[in-house]
């Protein structure tokens, strides 16, 4: 759980989000070791780090191309001891927090931050689905902040994708919430990956988590330009691969990771001609499964 009091981003930086209810529009790294997950970031997606510190709370900028993508901040005593461990969290865009996030709890949903204003920059708010995945809820509080986010960037977050415990009740859950609607669905032999779409626009999919995974959370997947040499770096800088190379379309590959302290995130991008040999051959699988390249377990 993340303090009320922790800033989300400082009024200096220009942030490159989209003002679009139900939109994600920015990421936030929860951890253990803000030095170990900087080293490992940077070396990893290639970000650059800006430090957008304030006294008694330390904060770091990620970005891609000199523009802030997401934002780093230490695990709170508080959460540690509760026992939190480190996460990703997204923070989906919304026209009114304090609504959303009371209609959040009518839904069945437990609100672990209320409502909280960031020094006039901007209202959040973090919350768990019935299913107990979080999200954050993000509104600016002044017109102008906004600009178009480039998913398809290096850097970026190209796919959100939730392993959920029941996926139809998390879409409905969803759509009742941002307005997010079903798009198609890849059936297989494992089960289905339901893709789902905000504003007219496919950006992730949902599944039944493998029995494998203890509870249910948000994946998100960064965009990279070599899948075989970040998964080298993934490994060299003391992570894990949990599970790739799966390929998935649009002639993409990805991988699932966690980083040294613990967080899960994956990575997506194309598996190139001249990369080193670092995965063995994948068994083939039928190319219309979609769903089982996105997850073997």
């Amino acid at each position: 759980m993340r303090n009320a009091t922790t800033s989300l981003l400082t009024p200096t930086e220009k942030t490159d989000v989209a003002n679009s209810h139900g939109r994600f529009i920015w990421y936030e790294l929860i951890t253990t070791d803000l030095k170990a997950a900087k080293a490992f970031y940077t070396d990893v997606i290639g970000w650059g780090a800006l430090d957008a510190s304030v006294p008694g709370r330390a904060y770091t900028l990620f970005t891609a191309e000199k523009v802030p993508v997401s934002g780093m901040i230490d695990l709170p005593d508080n959460a540690r001891k509760m026992g939190g461990r480190p996460s990703w969290i997204g923070y989906v865009g919304v026209d009114d927090v304090d609504a959303v996030t009371e209609r959040i709890q009518h839904l069945g949903g437990v609100v672990h931050v209320p409502p909280t204003d960031v020094s006039n920059i901007s209202r959040f708010s973090i919350f768990a689905d019935p299913q107990a995945a979080r999200l954050a809820l993000f509104k600016w509080q002044k017109p102008g902040q906004e600009q178009p986010a480039a998913p398809s960037g290096l850097g970026r977050v190209g796919w959100h994708e939730l392993l959920a415990l029941d996926w139809e009740k998390a879409l409905a859950f969803y759509g009742e919430l941002f307005g997010w609607q079903k798009a198609d669905a890849d059936i297989g032999t494992m089960g289905t990956y339901q893709l789902f779409s905000a504003g007219g626009q496919t950006i992730g999919g949902m599944l039944n988590k493998p029995s494998r995974i203890p509870v249910p959370f948000w994946l998100y997947y960064f965009n990279v330009s070599d899948i075989n040499s970040a998964a080298q770096r993934v490994k060299a800088r003391g992570g894990l691969i949990l599970d790739g190379p799966l390929e998935v379309p649009g002639d993409s590959w990805i991988i699932q990771c966690t980083d040294p302290q613990g967080a899960i995130f994956g990575l997506e991008g194309k598996r190139g001609r001249n990369s080193l040999g670092y995965f063995k051959p994948i068994a083939s699988r039928d190319p219309s499964d979609t769903r089982a390249r996105r997850w073997s377990w």
